[in-house]
């Protein structure tokens, strides 16, 4: 029972790790807060220029 258990054990990990590559995510990539500021300073910076 034990080496049955073990095998389905390690064929549920493998079909676990395959379907989580398929799925995607939804969600947005991280912006840490200092790129958010940066990206902000560089947007005020093109509004100057052309306004």
């Amino acid at each position: 029972m034990n080496r049955k258990k073990k095998i389905n054990d390690i064929l549920k990990k493998k079909l676990k790790k395959a379907k989580s590559k398929l799925h995607t995510s939804n969600k947005p990539a991280y912006v840490s807060k200092a790129e958010r500021e940066r990206l902000a300073q560089s947007s005020e910076q093109l509004d100057d220029t052309q306004g």
